[in-house]
């Protein structure tokens, strides 16, 4: 899988977010249903709005674009994003671009005029295919006007050197290369002339994934460069898609400030990857609420290993049956185009539906079963991660001791102790409740972010 990564000249915003972590779902799910599935995404550090940027700045443009990579892997990193095995620079790749260039000239696909390289759009015939527009009917968007070309819509796959720009030598003289090249010239090193999956926002259908198409199926003669496009729909905010050029985004930092990653891993996947979307801080209240209640009753069956039967229990069949099914309707709706808000709604279902067997009489087989499917639907859609570092046992360790001083305080009818462990608990982000079948806690969203 090919997914077109960022070009690095600001902070990443949850526009990025949102799109990256629907290939983080998918990526997560494909793995889990025994794909063998290499992640390869390319970042753009050599562009013009990068180069405008530093211009702004007074910085080298190689410089900046390195600055905000590293910043771009760490929010990655930061949102639990750790399914992409490799990302390219396009930097790194400018000899394997230079010979893609070269094929396409010999073929007859592109043409050199002064120092600059040209796609020849008309030796093309499939051109427009997966956007369905007429190539003699092509809106120019996005595609630079010079009347140097043969054709209008013919785009730049290398452009001669300017002053304060980065650049290369070439059989063409020194330059760089344009934006849609880096792609394919990277797909081709690694993947070679044809792959399964492509991903990217739904702006990137025209011109950008049109030209993939173009240079990789010219240079190579073989069909089709993807077998599967997959692209997702925008946030917007106030119906305005977000976006640095439109300057109404928050970046994925500030948005980590206020809100759990797993809370924004949540939300985005309430709505479907092509859909788009808007932005409502509303919403994050309500998933906060959600994820606390899957947290919730994952950490109540958790906490009931160590009291668990070795026997089958009577409810181990029942608890069998209700898994099976919520597992069956967790896959249907993924296997249907990756829908995540049905998904998202079998996991919810199962956590209510098993929500009354929290109880000291559950058996080893039974909670066995309750946890792997936990673990399973976890583990796809990124949340209930527990990384199991040492400060986190210890901290697991210091609350089972609190809790097991509370619950003595209890028998011995001290209400007033009680409750102040429970208020000290509560005031530190842990929330425990008391209910029929035991004590629950889990963490608040907002606590255990800070935390």
């Amino acid at each position: 899988m090919f997914v077109c990564g960022p070009t690095v000249y600001d902070h990443s915003h949850i526009g990025h977010a949102r799109t990256y972590l629907a290939y983080d779902v998918i990526a997560r799910y494909l793995r889990t249903k025994g794909y063998s599935l290499f992640y390869l995404m390319n970042v753009t550090d050599i562009d013009d709005k990068i180069i405008n940027r530093a211009n702004e700045v007074g910085q080298n443009p190689l410089i900046l674009a390195d600055r905000f990579r590293s910043e771009f892997i760490q929010d990655m990193h930061s949102l639990g994003i750790d399914s992409v095995n490799l990302y390219a620079k396009a930097s790194e790749h400018i000899p394997e671009i230079i010979a893609q260039i070269l094929t396409l000239i010999d073929k007859q696909f592109a043409y050199q005029v002064d120092g600059d390289v040209f796609f020849d759009v008309s030796k093309f015939p499939n051109y427009g295919k997966l956007s369905h527009q007429d190539v003699n009917q092509l809106t120019m968007h996005r595609i630079d006007p010079d009347p140097r070309k043969k054709n209008a819509v013919d785009f730049a796959l290398w452009k001669s050197e300017k002053p304060r720009e980065p650049a290369w030598d070439s059989p063409w003289g020194r330059g760089r290369p344009g934006w849609h090249i880096e792609d394919t010239a990277i797909t081709a090193t690694y993947f070679g002339p044809s792959y399964d999956l492509h991903g990217g926002g739904l702006d990137l259908i025209f011109p950008h994934h049109e030209a993939e198409i173009a240079q990789a199926e010219a240079a190579t003669g073989k069909q089709p460069l993807v077998k599967y496009w997959i692209h997702t729909g925008l946030l917007t905010v106030s119906g305005t898609r977000m976006g640095k050029s439109v300057g109404n985004f928050i970046t994925i930092k500030d948005a980590l400030h206020k809100h759990d990653p797993e809370v924004l891993r949540l939300y985005f996947a309430s709505s479907h990857y092509r859909s788009q979307l808007e932005y409502d801080e509303t919403r994050f209240v309500q998933t906060e609420q959600v994820l606390e209640r899957l947290r919730a009753t994952f950490n109540q069956f958790k906490s009931l290993q160590a009291a668990a039967r070795p026997l089958t229990s009577p409810e181990s069949d029942k608890i069998g049956h209700i898994a099976s099914q919520a597992r069956l309707d967790f896959d249907e709706a993924m296997d249907e185009d990756f829908n995540t808000p049905r998904a998202l709604a079998a996991m919810i279902g199962f956590a209510r539906a098993i929500e009354s067997y929290a109880n000291d009489k559950l058996s080893q087989e039974a909670l066995t079963q309750i946890l792997t499917l936990f673990s399973y639907f976890g583990n796809v859609f990124g949340i209930l991660q527990s990384k199991g570092t040492a400060l986190e046992r210890m901290f697991g360790d210091l609350l089972s001791m609190i809790l097991l001083s509370r619950d003595e305080a209890r028998r011995k009818g001290d209400w007033s102790a009680s409750d102040r462990i429970r208020d000290t608990l509560r005031d530190l982000g842990v929330v425990v409740e008391d209910s029929a079948e035991g004590v629950r806690w889990h963490l608040r969203a907002a606590a255990e972010k800070s935390a």
